[in-house]
């Protein structure tokens, strides 16, 4: 699966081939798990209980195994650290995804984000980076911080 995830993403960023529109159902799940991995990373350390966090997610919101969760949440972390930009993850995303997916991403990234229980204020800067990047208006910035907030009381 690993592989068969980095060549099709390799090949979409490279452009060197001609890969059909819409994006395949893994590149999506990639691009949103790398974005996923960018919160986790922002403060610098990638806790324990984020990673654990990102594999629940993940395993959730594409119906993955444990395992395949596993194994995508590495190749995330592979990608995002490869990455030289949120671009990269958030235009793929952006061509493929209806609001409702970005608004869903959105809510993930803040449960990562309190997933350590406090929220670092580079967390909070990628979360608004690519809620810009994703076309998101500040009211669902807030509005997914507020129901992710809710839920941890």
């Amino acid at each position: 699966m690993l592989s068969k995830l980095s060549a099709l993403l390799d090949r979409h960023l490279s452009g060197g081939d001609a890969t059909p529109d819409p994006l395949d159902i893994h590149q999506k799940q990639l691009a949103m798990a790398a974005l996923l991995v960018e919160v986790a990373m922002a403060d610098q350390h990638f806790s324990l209980a984020e990673l654990d966090h990102l594999v629940l997610l993940l395993e959730k919101q594409f119906s993955l195994s444990a395992v395949e969760s596993k194994e995508l949440a590495e190749l995330a972390n592979a990608q995002s650290a490869d990455a030289t930009s949120l671009h990269q993850f958030t235009q793929l995303i952006n061509r493929v995804c209806s609001h409702s997916e970005k608004f869903a991403l959105l809510s993930s990234m803040w449960e990562i984000a309190y997933a350590d229980g406090q929220l670092d204020k580079y967390e909070e800067y990628v979360i608004r980076k690519v809620a810009d990047l994703l076309h998101l208006p500040h009211s669902d910035f807030i509005r997914a911080k507020n129901l992710i907030n809710k839920a941890r009381s």
